[in-house]
């Protein structure tokens, strides 16, 4: 038996003024051929789960590409071809099944629906072998992605730390397919919502009710395979928000039973999908009375993990204005003020205009500077091994980063885009995070995956960037309407 394993990633925020060339997938480690065995077999994610099904299966693996970029603007045209171009190809060789670690949310600019462009154009090719495919919980769900494979699912984790276990799920059920075993079948169904992100954590409502709905479904046996999509609502293409997909053996009204069942779940909570702010001052003001540290600040607004530029100095102002101490920052993305700390030296004691490097048109926002003067505590190549429960094992980059300590403040700065999901943004450059007072993320919910063990307290400061979540700033084009929040609708429309 021959498989065909592949990866290609990316979560595109339509808003953001971040390009995503080919090289940007570089930086997060692209590679191909055994070159992705070796990075990604020894890991927790959905590859290493493919790997291990075809090992003890006695298969031939062909793992023609792993690529993933950080969030961030359409795909370039160029890197698009060059990820589908290499799956093409191997498929292309003959293969019995195809294994897929896909997100969902990719937008390039020749297609809005990166991934359902690939699966439609591997079915001309192949249009019998089994394909399965895993999908983010961000997943933007499409027609295209579900008739064009045989068995999908999604993580039902946020943060993230399932990936290995969903891979394995639906791994499984594929080959039960190659065996003629099974006979799985789907059903899938949207509802008029743009879900937040910062209410799609799992162990929070609406979503951990959602998630109990799809387990209990499965334990039940009503279905083999289970998924609720949050949706990103920050790539504005028609199928943008929440949804959902079954997998059934071989019984069709199962599947679309409990699709139903779903859908209207999402529809009768649409209101808990939405966000609540908060002036960013009285946030600031609260978080400076809790005496007991680590207090968790999250500048949500300028994530990078959903396409934020991180250097919108909005937040980071704010806290030095009211004086909080001892905070650690993960981390602003500014290469040149990289350099200039290095060409300094560690000891030095030098003023950098930080941060504010890129406009935001799209918010109509230009980037600020802000001016900071401390010592350069340390001085690195940016590179470590994740060890938390997201993304365990992968070898990540921050490019050349730097620590600036201002006295209160130690900040991390860094060369690649990178959203802080584990304490090795701070452990790699000698911050232990376990000891400070405040530790300010630009994140949004993965920053648990390696924080939440440590926080005492976790407050959201509401800031500027492209990862917003007032939607009056956002001008939406493309998504399919009338769609909640954006209109005021009383009853679910079709589709």
């Amino acid at each position: 038996m021959r498989v065909v394993t592949a990866m290609m990633k990316h979560e595109t925020n339509t808003f953001s003024p971040v390009p995503t060339p080919w090289e940007r997938f570089e930086a997060w480690s692209a590679c191909f051929g055994e070159d992705v065995i070796r990075a990604y077999e020894p890991t927790n994610m959905t590859l290493s789960a493919y790997i291990h099904i075809c090992r003890a299966e006695g298969a031939e693996i062909v793992s023609p590409i792993a690529a993933e970029a950080m969030p961030s603007g359409p795909v370039s045209a160029d890197a698009y071809e060059r990820m589908t171009a290499a799956i093409l190809e191997a498929v292309a060789k003959g293969c019995d099944a195809i294994m897929l670690d896909l997100h969902g949310a990719m937008v390039a600019e020749t297609t809005p629906d990166g991934e359902g462009t690939l699966l439609q154009r591997i079915r001309e090719i192949a249009p019998t072998t089994p394909i399965c495919v895993t999908c983010d919980l961000h997943c933007n769900l499409t027609q295209a992605m579900v008739e064009n494979c045989d068995a999908l699912i999604g993580y039902k984790t946020y943060p993230h730390t399932d990936m290995y276990e969903v891979g394995t799920t639906v791994g499984r059920i594929l080959m039960r397919k190659v065996k003629g075993e099974a006979s799985p079948v789907m059903a899938w169904g949207q509802a008029p919502v743009l879900s937040q992100t910062l209410r799609q954590g799992t162990v929070d409502e609406p979503f951990k009710t959602l998630i109990r709905m799809t387990e209990e479904a499965e334990a039940a046996g009503e279905v083999m395979a289970a998924t609720v999509f949050g949706g990103f609502a920050l790539a504005d293409i028609h199928d943008a928000g929440i949804s959902c997909v079954t997998v059934a053996d071989g019984d069709k009204a199962a599947a679309q039973a409990v699709v139903d069942r779903l859908t209207g779940a999402f529809w009768q909570r649409r209101a808990d999908h939405l966000y609540q702010h908060e002036p960013l001052e009285e946030a600031v003001a609260r978080a400076k009375k809790i005496e007991e540290g680590p207090v968790i600040l999250l500048d949500h607004a300028d994530n990078t993990g959903s396409g934020g530029t991180q250097d919108v100095m909005t937040v980071i102002a704010e806290v030095i204005r009211q004086g909080l101490e001892d905070v650690a920052v993960g981390g602003v993305w500014d290469p040149e003020a990289v350099q200039q700390m290095m060409q300094a030296g560690v000891g030095a004691t030098v003023t950098l205009q930080l941060g504010g490097r890129t406009d935001m048109p799209s918010i109509d926002r230009e980037g600020e500077p802000l001016t900071v003067t401390g010592k350069v505590k340390v001085l690195s190549d940016g590179e470590w091994t994740v060890r938390g429960p997201m993304y365990h094992g992968l070898q990540v980059s921050m490019g050349p980063t730097a620590v600036l300590d201002t006295g209160d403040m130690q900040i991390v700065i860094v060369s690649r885009h990178h959203e802080p999901w584990d304490q090795g943004v701070f452990l790699s450059v000698g911050i232990d995070p376990r000891f400070k007072r405040y530790v300010l993320l630009k994140s949004r919910i993965h920053y648990r995956a390696g924080f939440a063990p440590i926080a005492k307290h976790t407050i959201t400061l509401d800031g500027v960037g492209v990862t917003t979540s007032d939607n009056s700033l956002l001008q939406y084009r493309n998504v399919r309407r009338p769609i909640y929040p954006l209109d005021n609708i009383n009853e679910p429309t079709p589709g």
